[in-house]
């Protein structure tokens, strides 16, 4: 057998071999269209995506041959395959520490109760705490905000307390069914009554003279809260205006918004007349003195953070034994430390 005839049946055996590997990719992708026309979506599983991603970084042709799914999809599930690996390969963390949790929980809590403050004034506030801490970091950790900050009602009240004071009236029965009134100025600025009196005719010009007695060498308030009664008249209203002070007045029936003063009438109440029969003014005066003088230098407020309008001072154990002196009659009692 000569050399051309082995190179011709060479040459026949290669055309049949291709010939029958095109008839054979030719009844694949028939299969294939039939298959796509039957499903609306073929289910490939994560062995068929790494197959389609590794055959096209190795053939060049694999999108001609390509009929399941697009080509825009093998590139996602490539890129999808890139950001899994640099996620694995960066498990481990570089760069800087984490901060800690408590000083993140301080600069939420610095931003939180001080709405007006940045990170330079915080950072600068943790700085003289012994933290150094970025103003990035500061930034990161601060409690974000849809509007503009504004301080809360109770620091705006805080601050214009020592500008207000509230006044009003209230009833007390005699033994002998006799009314008594008594007038009360209390400043909103820990609480403190300013002054008080009792009558059992009160007039604008009394009322007035209240005032002008509580109030004395360009002492007064910049506010007077007080309800809508007629007892203050032209009179009392001219006589306040010509002390510089500016009357609020609230809603008509709405004692709900002079709370300060209407709680202390029930505190008297409760805590002091509903226990004693009064007798006359004098007896009265004298109930109300020793009553207020409790409720100054002793009795604690929720308000004052659980100290009395005039501070106690806080006594250890180390001070002594636990001794009670009673007051207001025997209806209170006052504790402390004898030495």
């Amino acid at each position: 057998m000569g050399a051309f005839q082995v190179v011709t049946i060479l040459l026949r055996l290669l055309l049949q071999s291709r010939a029958a590997l095109v008839a054979e990719n030719l009844a694949l992708r028939q299969q294939v269209a039939v298959l796509q026309r039957s499903v609306k979506r073929a289910r490939l599983r994560r062995r068929d995506r790494i197959f389609w991603v590794w055959l096209s970084r190795l053939w060049r042709g694999w999108r001609s041959s390509l009929l399941v799914v697009q080509p825009e999809t093998v590139l996602r599930w490539h890129r999808r395959g890139f950001r899994l690996y640099w996620r694995w390969k960066s498990r481990k963390r570089c760069g800087r520490p984490k901060l800690d949790a408590e000083i993140r929980v301080l600069i939420r809590r610095m931003s939180r109760e001080n709405p007006t403050w940045g990170r330079r004034r915080i950072r600068a506030e943790l700085h003289l705490l012994g933290y150094d801490v970025g103003e990035l970091t500061v930034a990161k950790y601060m409690v974000r905000r849809g509007k503009p900050p504004s301080q809360g009602w109770r620091v705006f009240l805080n601050n214009h307390a020592r500008e207000i004071v509230a006044i009003d009236f209230f009833t007390v029965p005699t033994v002998s069914f006799r009314v008594l009134v008594c007038f009360l100025v209390l400043h909103h600025h820990r609480r403190t009554v300013v002054h008080f009196n009792v009558t059992s005719h009160p007039t604008q010009h009394w009322t007035a003279q209240q005032i002008v007695e509580a109030f004395p060498y360009d002492t007064a308030p910049k506010y007077l809260l007080r309800d809508r009664d007629r007892i203050y008249g032209s009179y009392f209203e001219h006589r306040v205006r010509g002390m510089g002070i500016k009357e609020v007045l609230i809603a008509p029936r709405s004692p709900w918004q002079s709370p300060f003063v209407e709680r202390l009438i029930g505190s008297i109440r409760r805590e002091c007349l509903d226990h004693v029969l009064v007798i006359n003014e004098a007896h009265l005066r004298c109930v109300l003195r020793e009553y207020l003088t409790y409720y100054h230098e002793s009795r604690p407020h929720q308000s004052l953070e659980g100290n009395a309008p005039q501070p106690r001072e806080i006594e250890p154990p180390s001070r002594g034994r636990i001794v009670a002196e009673p007051q207001v009659g025997g209806l209170h009692q006052r504790y402390r430390r004898a030495a």
